[in-house]
């Protein structure tokens, strides 16, 4: 029993240490956004924004290209998360729950897509967006978006759906429900943690991709957040680099995600209890 306590207290301290490690560089950031860039250069490193200020957000919210891309962000990856979650969710009940000619080759045309790297699909997709008058456009990228979470998506989910019997819902079948009742007082309530889950994946995916939206959105008015703020840091550079402004700005592209993953939690909490009092 000696033993095994110091064992879990060793795991317990090199896990602290881990977790540590991770949260420092967020730690930091968050410290950074509130200090002058001179207090930041200074050879004494700064652990706590004692004295400083707001001057950096306000900074960031008096470029008013910032507002205009949370607006376009908001509103692709939004988007994105509503139709690849809809789209998904019955592809995934499709392939799990009917038996159809070319199932097979459909689950593995979704593993061969994911194994395509995103860069040599770039020329077709600006070609393809070009033709339709849809680059620089908020429902072009929000298009792309979605065509590539969608097959990851389909296969996250196909493994809830297949986690749930089949003979719950028949079970409420025989007490007198329809096949779509039944489907959605016992079966969609269980599937609820799946859909979370498979929704964080999306909004992550369309949130922070770079790439993608360099190839699409190439005027400055048309810029995702992350292209602003690629913008932002390389005009501070031409000057000085201010360490300060950029972290505000890293930081403000960091808010909603954390009060996605607030929500989030939250809702995945009641998804997994009411999940399991319906079922």
């Amino acid at each position: 029993m000696r033993l095994k306590s110091i064992s879990t207290g060793v795991w317990t301290a090199v896990a602290l240490v881990v977790a540590v490690a991770w949260a420092f560089p967020v730690y930091w950031m968050f410290n950074s956004s509130f200090l002058p860039n001179s207090v930041l250069q200074s050879a004494t490193p700064t652990f706590l924004p004692f004295g400083g200020s707001f001057d950096n957000f306000t900074a960031v919210f008096a470029d008013g290209k910032f507002v205009a891309a949370l607006g376009i962000s908001l509103t692709v990856t939004l988007t994105t998360v509503a139709v690849a979650l809809f789209v998904a969710f019955l592809g995934a009940l499709a392939i799990s729950r009917f038996k159809f000619k070319g199932r097979k080759s459909f689950i593995l045309a979704m593993l061969l897509i994911q194994m395509l790297p995103a860069e040599g699909m770039f020329i077709a997709q600006y070609k393809m967006m070009s033709s339709v008058g849809l680059l620089n456009n908020v429902l072009g990228l929000t298009l792309l978006y979605t065509a590539a979470v969608i097959p990851f998506t389909i296969w996250m989910l196909r493994g809830f759906v297949a986690g749930v019997p089949a003979e719950l819902e028949e079970a409420g079948m025989v007490d007198g429900l329809s096949r779509t009742q039944a489907f959605m007082r016992i079966t969609f309530p269980l599937l609820a943690p799946g859909l979370v889950a498979s929704g964080v994946y999306a909004f992550l995916q369309a949130w922070n991709e770079f790439t993608v939206a360099l190839v699409v959105m190439t005027e400055d008015q048309m810029k995702t957040l992350p292209l602003w703020l690629r913008g932002f840091v390389q005009a501070s550079a031409t000057r000085e680099t201010d360490w300060g402004l950029v972290m505000a700005a890293s930081m403000m592209v960091a808010v909603p995600v954390i009060i996605f993953f607030m929500i989030v939690q939250s809702k995945m909490s009641s998804g997994l209890v009411g999940g399991a009092v319906k079922g």
